[in-house]
């Protein structure tokens, strides 16, 4: 997950995902010309590093991968905070979804955890593979059962 609070240290996050990993770039608040000039950067690192690319937001981005929380062509990634948003992610259809917050999350300040089990049970709702995100690093996801993988923002920083 990209967002401007990362600033330079996206592309030392970007390196460090695995290959076959993805990106959901958000960065909502740049202006569109700003937006899909990054957007075009990050994209040649994934084209390079073998990541799937998904555009958040509304602005279609040349060579996305496909969307996140809208219908739209190419993978279609989805947010889940609960049973209800799960079902809506099947209806849509989503090809996997993000249930969040895992555990206490900077991006999320004050929100109530989901913690495993419950966030499993939401997930599953979706009918799709289920990734972590919130507060999961890699030794917490290793600790995790019935996800397909996780996802960070700060997780993916030094």
């Amino acid at each position: 997950m990209t967002d401007e609070r990362m600033g330079d240290a996206l592309w030392q996050a970007l390196r460090r995902l695995p290959r076959g990993g993805g990106v959901v770039f958000r960065h909502y608040s740049l202006p569109p010309v700003e937006r899909a000039r990054l957007f075009a950067r990050v994209r040649r690192v994934a084209l390079t590093r073998g990541l799937v690319l998904v555009r958040a937001g509304s602005m279609r981005m040349p060579g996305e991968d496909g969307v996140h929380g809208r219908v739209g062509s190419g993978l279609i990634t989805w947010p889940v905070h609960s049973v209800r948003q799960a079902r809506q992610a099947r209806i849509a259809g989503a090809q996997a979804v993000f249930v969040s917050p895992m555990f206490a999350t900077r991006s999320h300040p004050g929100a109530v955890a989901l913690g495993v089990r419950r966030a499993r049970m939401i997930g599953h709702a979706a009918g799709v593979p289920i990734i972590a995100l919130g507060g999961v690093n890699e030794t917490r996801f290793r600790a995790m059962h019935g996800f397909y993988g996780y996802a960070a923002i700060d997780g993916w920083l030094p």
